[in-house]
């Protein structure tokens, strides 16, 4: 969208009492996300008295999921874009700044043209790469595909491209994220096709790394094994959410996999690739989920040693099945359990970290903080995972390659020096 205003001859801001239209990128994954972004609404709406916005702009999921609602219940919103028409933005800031009210939430099919140049929010170092939208899925728990519609892969063609464009950016690492990375290419090319997009874009000369987010264990395929493990390109890093480990909760989410299938994966990737990072998240406390159940999953947590890992307390989202269940967990219950769960998951990383101790990596320089560089190994990615810190008096810049000994940890990060 910025690229587009851009391309339009909109210039930006980073305070909003100097803005003339305010967009708002809104989510409504799970309640607190939705809570979020009504706040952010009704946050940025005080600035049409207090500075010069003409306009509100509501995009996204929110937008996407309860137009009509916005549309009766928050009249500061001036315009409405859903989230297969984000190339309109253009359009609507136009019809906003002319006084008219926009709305275009469009079909969930087809993909809007993602060949536009884009503007980079992540620094210059670092980008996500958007490979498809949607999710055909349908686990019982969540809204996606209600709200980005069926799974559509965007073409090699327009990837190869968009990747180019952001590597003359200077981008050095991609992460390849979707609602699901691992079916990619199976709408367009008729098969999984996510090992040949990771063959073309290793083939750009000045992009360094390649991190794949947003996998489902029961997808995972020989060829892209193979590809993880051969190519320099991509990092020995997967995220792959499991949710739960219980075959009766699994069933109820309406996951397509069991215990034994998802240590099977895990035991095959890590014999595979031995140096491999497992990221995963689950949710904690679903509907009718038993204390025993819990303690399962605490068990298996245990039992893999996933490297990453995030947990989330269970939301019920109307309009999913999972809302109708019976016996919906309190609060308070979610709560510890998720917290029980990063407890044990926090002696795993610090048991890791530790046993990295005396190795040699490369690592990504993100930048400083109190005199140390603080950098990325490819265990972690941006935002979610660790750091390295590095202390030296070499002068060393955002998006620097360098060579370290790891030389120290704490439960999260490592302590590391130049070689």
């Amino acid at each position: 969208m910025l690229g587009i205003l851009q391309s339009a001859g909109y210039s930006f801001t980073n305070t909003e009492e100097d803005a003339d239209v305010i967009v708002i990128n809104t989510c409504t994954f799970i309640d607190s996300a939705k809570e979020e972004s009504i706040n952010t609404i009704l946050e940025m709406a005080q600035w049409k008295e207090r500075g010069r916005c003409k306009a509100l702009i509501a995009t996204g999921c929110l937008a996407q999921r309860f137009s009509k609602e916005i549309k009766e219940e928050l009249p500061e919103v001036d315009a409405i874009i859903g989230t297969n028409s984000w190339d309109e933005i253009a359009k609507a800031v136009t019809k906003v700044l002319e006084q008219k009210h926009f709305e275009k939430i469009g079909e969930l099919t087809g993909m809007p043209d993602m060949s536009k140049k884009r503007i980079l929010t992540s620094g210059t170092h670092y980008a996500y790469l958007k490979i498809a939208e949607g999710c055909d899925k349908h686990c019982t728990y969540c809204v996606i595909p209600s709200i980005r519609g069926k799974y559509r892969s965007v073409s090699m063609e327009v990837l190869i491209k968009q990747a180019q464009d952001l590597v003359e950016m200077g981008v050095k690492e991609l992460l390849l994220v979707a609602q699901e990375t691992t079916l990619y290419g199976v709408d367009l090319y008729e098969k999984k096709s996510l090992h040949i997009l990771l063959q073309k874009l290793a083939k750009i000369d000045e992009l360094k790394w390649i991190r794949i987010l947003y996998c489902y264990p029961e997808e995972i395929y020989p060829e892209l094994v193979e590809e993880i493990k051969n190519n320099p390109k991509v990092c020995h890093y997967l995220d792959l959410p499991i949710q739960h480990c219980s075959d009766r909760i699994l069933k109820k989410m309406a996951r397509r996999t069991s215990k034994a299938e998802l240590k099977k994966t895990f035991e095959m990737l890590r014999r595979e690739i031995p140096d491999i990072a497992l990221r995963t998240t689950v949710i904690c406390g679903f509907p009718g989920e038993t204390k025993e159940e819990h303690k399962e999953l605490l068990s298996f947590i245990e039992e893999i040693g996933f490297d990453r890992l995030g947990a989330f307390a269970y939301s019920r989202e109307e309009g999913t099945a999972a809302a109708s269940f019976e016996n919906q967990i309190e609060d308070e219950t979610k709560q510890l359990w998720v917290d029980e769960v990063m407890e044990l998951q926090q002696e795993i990383c610090e048991e890791k970290c530790c046993e990295m101790i005396g190795t040699h990596l490369k690592v990504l320089v993100e930048g400083t903080a109190e005199n140390v560089y603080v950098c990325r190994t490819y265990r972690d990615a941006p935002d979610i995972d660790g750091y390295l810190f590095l202390e030296t008096s070499q002068i060393l810049h955002t998006g620097d390659f360098v060579n370290v000994k790891v030389t120290g940890a704490y439960e999260y990060d490592l302590i590391g020096e130049l070689e």
